[in-house]
């Protein structure tokens, strides 16, 4: 995405939340740390973690969050406990 669109952003975002619904999602607006972040509303088992799922992920764009989580749901679909 070229430049900011927040609007564009913030329909992204509540698509996201439809499609990954195990989630919070938070726009951060500090430099030097990622602008989008997203929180697990169950923390994931210890085995989900040392396959490498994460209870919060952080990129700079939505599009990015959006593959970032994509994984994320992967590998807590692929290991339940």
């Amino acid at each position: 995405m070229n430049g900011h669109d927040p609007e564009r952003e913030q329909r992204l975002i509540e698509l996201l939340a439809t499609i990954h619904r195990g989630w919070r999602y938070e726009a951060r607006n500090v430099p030097g740390l990622p602008r989008w972040w997203a929180y697990r509303y169950q923390a994931v088992t210890p085995a989900q973690h040392a396959a490498g799922a994460r209870d919060v992920v952080a990129r700079n764009t939505v599009h990015r969050l959006a593959e970032a989580l994509g994984r994320q749901d992967e590998i807590t679909h692929t290991i339940r406990n």
